[in-house]
């Protein structure tokens, strides 16, 4: 009986020792539950139609937020963001302000008409307080020696409604010309022909009627809408400063609102353009002058967003923090097309979802990690790494001193051009700038464990596409802290609504998020903290 005891003893001794001087081994295992179809799983709803594409502060980002927490509270991760109710949560929330419209109609008589979609602005027009004014119709608003629309007609202090290009014949030629080939009252040139020409008559504000058909209306509305906001940057501050009012404030108008602003029938429009069509004679005097409310208010527009975070804490050294770290957010939709950013950077969120799972599951088998993990999902990388800019400038959660690397997963589901078709490479950047261990820890892991190709083709300073500085792990690098950017490189779908779930390559995403996991775990496990020994560009 005493010999069984000590050989029990012995053999559970032994077993101990084993398991914790083999941590490759348990690299390995709990790197094996990371998998090609956990990860189309979760990417399945984080790229999904349902999501819009999870604009920065979108509903979209919000649900897409929802779930990556209800995940890491499913793995049993900690929430570890202060609250205003004193408690704890996974969302970090902050507020971003953009630059836009925050009130814009054209109020006839009591109806509003909608912003980008019965009408919309030529540019960034500015109307801070709601202005009455008077409109007057001046059919094209051609003046030359062969045609003109301002005969017996005052514009002076008026708005003016005016038909988009120059008229025809019945035959379809240009009646300036006489023939199929335009005049230079078309296009932008002939548009601002138009409008000095109104201007030297006192007009304050233009209505340009588009020639296109409802349908073709509505789809330009909503790419100018795209368009413009593309200038609307957002920032951390608000303005202090109103904008200004726009000098010859200028909307495009559908044929159908240019009759209600007119007080006609659409029918009646349609006849005043067909009778210049047919006779050649402006009738702009036949349409009686009428009064519309308009208002395009300017400023920043708050918007609220949040980052995602979930603590696994460690052991022995559990005051250093890894993180591991990707975005969620993607640019939304736009021109009516819903950008569902498979790729760009679903694939790096999901794979922080299933590396956590398996560090959460060698946790709660006894084989956690001796430093503490955060994962982090990030908003804002698409308007210019703002969210992780928020976490290390603003409001680190975990103190920066105390933050030992960024792992930070960008884009690893797909094949570029310059590889294509061999699938087994990943770009690595950043890995040697800061820290020589890091580096060759992330050589060494890949060697043993996983063997692609390290391409450290943008990781060249030299690099014109500078990719170092356009991904998340940047703001933790900027504090010094030794980072990594994983990525397999820019394809045809960047940035466009084909980036889709169906055009992942599954096995490779699945073994570039084993490699992440490989390199946090040796990172976290060793017995000195990595040093930051490297100053490179």
């Amino acid at each position: 009986m005493k010999k069984r005891l000590l050989a029990f003893i012995f053999f559970s001794s032994y077993t101990f020792v084993n398991a914790q001087s083999n941590p490759q081994e348990k690299s390995v295992q709990y790197a094996a539950t990371i998998s090609a179809d956990d990860l189309k799983r979760h990417l399945t709803y984080i790229a999904s139609d349902s999501l819009e594409g999870r604009d920065t502060g979108s509903k979209g980002q919000r649900k897409a937020a929802d779930y990556i927490a209800k995940h890491f509270a499913d793995l049993g991760l900690q929430a570890i963001v202060p609250n205003a109710n004193g408690e704890k949560g996974y969302f970090q929330f902050f507020n971003l302000y953009r630059k836009g419209w925050k009130d814009a109609y054209i109020k006839i008589g009591n109806k509003k008409k909608e912003f980008f979609k019965d009408y919309y602005p030529n540019g960034l027009t500015s109307i801070p307080k709601e202005e009455s004014v008077k409109v007057a119709f001046v059919g094209y608003g051609i003046e030359s020696d062969t045609y003109n629309d301002y005969k017996d007609i005052d514009v002076k202090d008026k708005a003016i409604i005016m038909l988009e290009g120059e008229p025809k014949d019945k035959e379809g030629k240009y009646r300036l010309t006489k023939a199929g080939e335009k005049s230079d009252w078309e296009d932008k040139t002939g548009l601002q022909k138009k409008m000095n020409i109104a201007l030297n008559k006192g007009a304050k504000m233009f209505f340009v009627v588009s020639a296109s058909d409802a349908s073709e209306f509505k789809s330009l509305a909503a790419e100018r809408k795209v368009v413009l906001s593309r200038f609307n940057r957002m920032s951390f501050t608000e303005s202090p400063t109103p904008e200004q009012a726009s000098s010859n404030p200028t909307f495009y108008i559908s044929k159908e609102m240019a009759a209600e602003m007119l007080a006609i029938k659409p029918k009646k429009m349609a006849k005043l353009v067909d009778k210049i069509t047919s006779t050649g004679v402006s009738t702009a005097a036949s349409a009686k002058e009428s009064t519309v409310s308009v208002k395009a208010e300017r400023g920043e527009v708050p918007i609220e967003t949040q980052n995602v975070l979930g603590f696994l804490e460690g052991t022995d050294k559990k005051d250093e923090v890894v993180l591991i770290t990707a975005h969620y957010d993607h640019v939304g939709v736009q021109n009516g097309q819903i950008y569902n950013g498979a790729d760009d950077d679903g694939s790096g969120t999901c794979a922080v979802l299933e590396i956590a799972e398996a560090f959460a599951k060698a946790k709660k088998e006894g084989a956690g990690p001796r430093r503490s993990i955060l994962f982090m999902t990030v908003t804002g990388e698409e308007k210019g790494l703002l969210g992780s800019q928020y976490y290390t400038d603003k409001n680190p959660i975990i103190p920066i001193s105390n933050s030992v690397c960024d792992l930070n997963i960008d884009m690893i589901g797909r094949i570029d051009k310059e590889h294509a078709p061999r699938q087994d490479y990943v770009y690595l950047i950043g890995s040697d700038k800061l820290s020589s261990e890091l580096h060759k820890i992330s050589e060494e892991t890949n060697n043993k464990f996983i063997n692609y190709q390290l391409d450290y083709t943008y990781n060249d300073p030299k690099d014109p596409n500078r990719f170092y500085y356009r991904s998340d792990h940047y703001n933790f690098a900027k504090h010094k802290i030794p980072v990594i950017f994983y990525f397999t490189g820019v394809h045809e779908d960047y940035h466009r609504p084909g980036d889709d779930v169906e055009k992942i390559l599954f096995p490779k995403y699945q073994q570039i998020a084993r490699l992440v996991f490989h390199t946090a775990w040796e990172v976290a496990n060793r017995e000195e903290r990595i040093k930051v020994d490297s100053n490179k560009p």
